[in-house]
């Protein structure tokens, strides 16, 4: 599948887990796939689920095939148009996106801030999508995305420790949607692509419904794990037809994210000086200078989901018989400033301890929200903060 350079920035925020020695491992990771990049070729042309066998043979079937080639732009601005008919008229049940338009606000509204950052819910969403999609290769023969984290009871495994709560949150919709036809595995890889675009500066994925459900656990050991090696890892994405480029791309993916279990000392502190955005700073950060609050790992680069279509249909065999539903995700937000850029600077800096919670749940920093906290009584205080 074909990856622009412009990818290199569109990867997504999830909860993480690290070891030491972050900063050799990036580096080695970087150089190991620009040796990759030099010898070629850097980007997969294979064909996934039943592209592989009988091709593009639906206008769906084609489109996606197109993608994966690099033919098409997998991003699209295209709205939705016209009313929205309410849930369970006729008027819905005859257009596939109608009810997804729902879902889409629900989501939405759960992954936004009041600061227009994106939230933890959002972040939580995006780790869901891959590792539901992720636990697939080319040698398991099933799996991938098919809402087996979920319906298989998956969630008990180690490597998906941290999102119990998106699951409870997606069941939920799950309970409240699947009288309309909606599914596991489509809702999941719904949530991931509609919390990229509700980060700022977030593409906005082409969304493809139809997936079929299984109940069957993903075969183990096919996420990367926390101690992988370079080298491992990019043998391990290469069995799921991702390349150096894509590779490259995914070591992006703690753009907004916060770690949580490495340090718990650190819990919160995030991966690059702006957390909630989707931006590119977490690359020089990371092998360069950072902010103090901002706490480096790689080794888990491709914990997150990276928005490439090939993710979200991993494992997906019906692809010709899937329908577009692009339409129904947010607007992009191709432009942000931050609102509250002086407290966040000083909170990277070391100040104001207790704000990664607020961050993370997407707040807007302000005086009165330091009072709340108890951090602010007439004067500002120094660098160790609270």
């Amino acid at each position: 599948m074909k990856f622009s350079s412009i990818l290199l920035g569109a990867s997504a925020v999830v909860y993480t887990a690290a070891c030491p020695g972050t900063d050799k491992a990036l580096r080695d990771l970087n150089n190991k796939l620009q040796t990759r990049e030099a010898l070629g070729p850097n980007d997969s042309d294979e064909m996934i689920g039943d592209l592989a066998t009988v091709g593009g043979v639906t206008t769906v079937g084609k489109t996606v095939q197109d993608i994966l080639l690099g033919n098409v732009d997998p991003y699209t601005d295209e709205p939705w148009v016209g009313l929205l008919p309410a849930k369970g008229s006729a008027r819905c049940a005859q257009d596939t996106c109608c009810i997804w338009k729902w879902i889409a606000q629900d989501m939405e509204a759960k992954f936004k801030g009041v600061s227009g950052r994106c939230n933890r819910f959002a972040r939580a969403a995006v780790r869901l999508g891959f590792h539901d999609a992720g636990a697939w290769s080319k040698t398991t023969g099933f799996g991938g995305a098919d809402g087996s984290l979920i319906l298989a009871g998956e969630i008990t495994r180690p490597e998906n420790n941290g999102l119990q709560e998106i699951v409870g949150v997606t069941q939920a919709w799950y309970n409240t949607y699947k009288k309309y036809g909606v599914g596991m595995a489509d809702l999941i890889q719904m949530g991931a692509n509609v919390a990229t675009v509700v980060c700022p500066l977030g593409p906005r994925v082409r969304t493809f419904v139809g997936r079929k459900d299984s109940s069957t656990p993903n075969a183990n050991n096919l996420l990367p794990p926390v101690t992988g090696s370079a080298d491992f890892l990019i043998e391990l994405f290469e069995n799921k037809t991702i390349k150096a480029h894509g590779l490259a791309a995914l070591v992006g993916a703690h753009t907004t994210s916060q770690q949580h279990f490495v340090d718990p000392s650190r819990a919160l502190d995030p991966q690059d000086s702006t957390p909630g955005v989707w931006d590119v700073k977490f690359y020089g950060q990371t092998t360069g200078t950072a902010p103090k609050r901002v706490f480096k790992f790689p080794s888990d680069v491709a914990l997150a989901a990276h928005p490439k279509i090939s993710d979200d249909l991993l494992g997906v065999n019906n692809i010709n018989d899937l329908a577009e539903c692009t339409r129904v995700l947010p607007a992009a937000k191709k432009t942000f400033n931050l609102p509250d850029s002086t407290l966040l600077q000083q909170w990277l800096e070391g100040k104001y301890n207790k704000l990664g919670q607020a961050i993370e749940d997407g707040q807007t920093l302000t005086d009165a929200l330091l009072r709340l906290l108890g951090l602010l009584s007439g004067r500002m205080f120094g660098a160790s903060g609270f």
